[in-house]
């Protein structure tokens, strides 16, 4: 059992807040009666990466680029963070594991196709939503693998008791569906760690910081009590995937299991962490859950080449170390991120948050320093490069109401542990209405993505590996 695995609250007032904050925008501090705990330095840290998940390439032009999990994981060790962790080296995911929420069929396809034989599956690309965003590339699947056999084995660490915390970089990709691929990714491992988790937890939380909606795992746990899912991200119905309006609450038992925060541009450090941490406080005071999964997509910093807002580095930190402070048991994992040097620099700070160690703001030398010049700093200013759209008022009004969906939750569920959750089934298989509710909310996802289909935006491709760096900081 891990030690993580009980709710303490009592640290001074002081740090419920990140930074200064208006008068306006302080109440919060009295809103919340729970508060949280301070120390974590005997925590026990479990690191996965595998030194080959860096080396894929999803092709020349396109944004998602593994390297930056390299860029992280030599700045992890140049820091000596690896000396306060333990260092796995994950073994793949299984087919069986994977087609415990994939689609046998959609799986065979991802095993078999390659960038040679691509043309005698093209009758499937559309079925199966491969294409521009989601490219054939060599050694596709066993990328697919390496993340998500990390995930479920850095999952399987805190289910056994012997981590208080996990984390993966190089998992969090939260787009994919249970039979097709979307926005980068193709196996959805957050739905399979948190499937591991729940063969021990009664309830899991879901937390997803990604400037995009984490509408895979939402949909995957749709209409479950069990696992509760949050969500802050840019929405306004056009942005990718078109998914995570406020209203997208559940269906079934899971009704009001499901929480969204649509947020605009530019917004910035103060807001952001004003609503993170009054919404998650009376998020898990309210659920209850006996472990959480954080999903810490960096396209939310500024300056992201795919984003649109203006959250430094330590904001981004600062709602890992707000979730930390539960002391739950807890998985850490990566996600979106496309200014490269900027992802790198992001998770190596967290890192050292989950470890408990202050870190330098120069960066030590290591083999990838050049990627980091002209300042080579671990904080480089990011913020006010978009206009904030968010007004105080519009912040007020939008906490209001994410907290009063809260008022549905009749305390925790009720849930009867059993060895295995129901083989999944009460997941994956829904009743006609419950089918109807889910769809008629990623229908809306779906017509985006039909929008985009064929339409590039301006920063969406580059020209060379370099082009995703050349964003201009201060």
């Amino acid at each position: 059992m891990s030690r993580r695995s009980t709710l303490r609250h009592q640290p001074d007032s002081a740090t419920a807040t990140f930074s200064t904050r208006s008068n306006s925008l302080a109440t919060t501090k009295n809103s919340i009666a729970t508060k949280r705990v301070g120390n974590h330095s005997n925590d026990i840290v479990a690191y996965f990466h595998d030194e080959q998940v860096g080396n894929y390439h999803y092709g020349e032009r396109h944004p998602m680029k593994p390297h930056r999990l390299t860029l992280t994981n030599h700045l992890v060790i140049s820091y000596d963070l690896h000396k306060k962790m333990e260092i796995f080296q994950p073994r793949r995911a299984t087919d069986e594991e994977i087609m415990s929420f994939h689609a046998p069929d959609y799986i065979d396809f991802l095993k078999k196709v390659t960038p040679e034989n691509m043309n005698t599956f093209s009758k499937v690309f559309s079925r199966f939503n491969v294409g521009d965003d989601c490219p054939v590339f060599d050694g596709m699947f066993d990328f697919c693998k390496i993340y998500s056999g990390a995930t479920i084995d850095a999952a399987r660490k805190l289910t056994n008791g012997s981590a208080d915390i996990s984390i993966n970089w190089s998992g969090g990709l939260h787009h994919a569906k249970r039979v097709e691929a979307s926005g980068f990714c193709y196996v959805n491992d957050i739905v399979l760690g948190i499937f591991e988790l729940l063969t021990h937890h009664p309830r899991v939380l879901y937390v997803d910081i990604d400037i995009h909606h984490g509408d895979g795992v939402q949909e995957a746990f749709y209409t479950t009590d069990r696992v509760m899912t949050v969500s802050f991200h840019k929405y306004n119905g056009d942005f990718f995937p078109g998914t995570g309006d406020i209203d997208e609450v559940g269906s079934g038992i899971g009704k009001h299991y499901s929480l969204n925060v649509p947020l605009k541009d530019g917004i910035d450090d103060e807001s952001y962490i004003y609503l993170f941490k009054s919404v998650m406080e009376a998020v898990i005071n309210s659920f209850r859950p006996s472990a959480i999964v954080l999903q810490c997509g960096a396209d939310s910093l500024g300056c992201d080449r795919l984003g649109c807002f203006n959250l430094s580095i330590k904001a981004h930190g600062e709602c890992v170390r707000f979730i930390k402070d539960f002391k739950l048991p807890l998985l850490v994992l990566g996600g979106g991120g496309y200014t490269i040097r900027n992802v790198a620099r992001c998770w190596t700070y967290e890192t050292s948050i989950l470890v408990d160690h202050e870190v330098s703001n120069d960066l030590p030398y290591n083999e990838y320093i050049d990627f980091f010049q002209p300042d080579y700093k671990l904080h480089p200013h990011l913020s006010g490069k978009v206009e904030n759209m968010n007004t105080k008022q519009y912040i007020r009004n939008l906490r209001i109401r994410v907290l009063e969906h809260l008022r549905f939750l009749n305390g925790a569920p009720s849930v009867q542990m059993q060895e295995i959750p129901p083989d999944m089934q009460g997941f994956l298989d829904m009743n006609d209405e419950e089918e109807a509710e889910r769809m008629a909310d990623s229908a809306k996802g779906k017509e985006t993505k039909e929008k985009r289909r064929g339409r590039e935006h301006d920063n969406e491709f580059y020209d060379n590996e370099q082009d995703v760096d050349n964003m201009e900081i201060e």
